[in-house]
């Protein structure tokens, strides 16, 4: 792994999912550059054990690296004065699938706070749900899923760019979090289809 400030802030993230005992869907992990715009994106998946494939519930992270915060981070690198902070865009989509039934998006949103805890003095902001409908090439049995996304952004202050360390107190909670967030979600009274391991 680069030592890098963004990549330093992934391992964070990465090392709270793992002490919260989620399972990692490694097919689905990604690191991307926009060779336009020079963004760099990370993108991993993450579900509660013995859930099987696709499990019932899941957890989709990305965190951005745009452009004026690479620039922003070099300008501190070097001594210059920044205008403003670099900051790591962070998204959150948490999503519960296999569902026989077209899920109520009351009952979802009623088992999911507003905000998330506290990431360095900031919050991710709840955003409304999304309901999908998949079906087979037969159109028997559909399928039901239905997620809602956390969005916002951390700021690296002067404290967090000297000391990656920092990096792992601020996204530290996130991991227990998700965990317990995974698992109201997961005890929701709904119907699931069995898995493609069944």
């Amino acid at each position: 792994m680069l030592d890098h400030v963004f990549t330093d802030a992934i391992g964070a993230l990465r090392d709270a999912l793992e002490r919260a005992l989620l399972e990692r869907q490694a097919f689905e992990e990604r690191f991307q550059a926009d060779v336009l715009l020079g963004d760099l994106t990370w993108e991993t998946s993450y579900g509660l054990p013995g859930e099987g494939s696709p499990p019932r519930v899941r957890a989709d992270l990305t965190l951005d690296w745009p452009t004026w915060a690479q620039s922003a981070y070099r300008s501190w690198y070097i001594g210059e004065d920044m205008d403003e902070g670099p900051r790591i865009e962070i998204e959150i989509v948490l999503r519960v699938q296999r569902l026989a039934h077209v899920p109520s998006p009351e009952v979802v949103l009623a088992a999911l706070p507003k905000h998330s805890p506290t990431i360095g003095g900031e919050q991710l902001i709840r955003r409304g749900p999304t309901v999908e409908t998949s079906y087979a090439e037969d159109l028997d049995q559909p399928s039901h899923a239905i997620e809602v996304s956390y969005e916002g952004s951390y700021e690296l202050d002067e404290n967090s760019l000297e000391d990656g360390s920092i990096l792992d107190t601020h996204f530290g909670a996130m991991g227990g979090w998700i965990s317990s967030t995974l698992v109201r979600l997961g005890d929701l009274k709904f119907e699931f289809l069995a898995t493609d391991d069944d």
